[in-house]
C-alpha cells in the first residue's frame, strides 16, 4: 500500500498497559523500563516481510500458476514468451464465461496446453461467415482482433454440446483453434489468463 507524504504509524505500535496508563507523569518512564520485554522495530519489520513473502508464495503456488506464451496466436495481446499467471482455481466457484482467455489441455494431444479465447459456451450456436463470427444469429463484437489479424474463413453453424466450449486465437490468420481441433471439452480446461507479469511493456491484466 502506498501513502502521499508521511506514513502514519499504527497505534498497535504504541501499547501501554493499564499500569503504566495509571502513572504519573513522574514515574512513567520507570513504568516503560520496568515493563515488558518489547520486540525491537526492525524485528518487527523483518517478521511481517517474512510472513508476506511466505503468504504471497503460497497464494502463486495453490492459487495462481506462472506459465510462458510460446507462439503468436493471441496477439496482439499476448505475445510469444510473454510470461503469465493463471488462476488454477477461479472455475471451481464459478462459470466459463464468453470472452475468457483460458488455458487448456490439447484435445488432439494432452501433454501439450493451449491458449484461447472462449467464443461459445455450451447451448450457443456459433458459426462463422467469411471471418465474421455469430453467436446465436447475432454478429459477435470482437475489438480484441484487429483488421489486420482477421482473416475470411467460414464454419457452418454448430450447436456447442454439454460441458463444450468453442475457442479462437485472436490472430485469426494464423491460429489453429476450434475451427481445426473442434470444441474443448470442460475437462480439458485448467486455469484463466489473469495477469502478464513479464516482460514489463506488456504487464497488465489479459482482456
Amino acid at each position: 500500500m502506498r501513502y502521499s507524504g508521511k506514513m502514519a504509524v499504527p497505534e498497535e505500535n504504541s501499547v501501554v498497559d493499564s499500569a503504566s496508563a495509571r502513572a504519573t507523569s513522574g514515574n512513567m518512564a520507570e513504568a516503560h523500563l520496568q515493563g515488558g520485554r518489547k520486540t525491537s522495530l526492525p524485528v518487527v519489520w523483518l517478521r511481517d516481510i517474512l510472513i508476506s513473502v511466505v503468504v504471497s508464495v503460497l497464494i502463486i503456488t495453490f492459487l495462481y500458476q506462472p506459465v510462458r506464451v510460446e507462439g503468436t496466436s493471441m496477439l496482439p495481446r499476448l505475445e510469444n514468451h510473454d510470461r503469465l499467471f493463471i488462476n488454477k482455481f477461479v472455475y471451481r466457484f464459478e462459470s466459463i464465461h464468453r470472452g475468457d482467455v483460458i488455458v487448456f489441455h490439447y484435445p488432439r494431444d494432452p501433454r501439450l496446453s493451449y491458449i484461447k479465447r472462449v467464443i461459445a459456451i455450451p447451448g450457443d450456436r456459433v458459426e462463422i461467415d467469411r471471418g465474421q463470427v455469430y453467436v446465436n444469429g447475432k454478429p459477435l463484437a470482437e475489438p480484441y482482433v484487429p483488421q489486420q489479424y482477421r482473416d475470411t474463413r467460414s464454419l457452418d453453424a454448430q450447436v456447442v454440446r454439454p460441458d463444450e466450449y468453442f475457442v479462437l486465437g485472436d490472430h485469426r490468420s494464423i491460429a489453429s483453434d476450434s475451427r481445426d481441433f473442434g470444441m474443448v471439452a470442460r475437462n480439458l480446461i485448467y486455469g484463466k489468463a489473469e495477469f502478464v507479469y513479464w516482460p514489463r511493456r506488456d504487464a497488465g491484466f489479459v482482456r
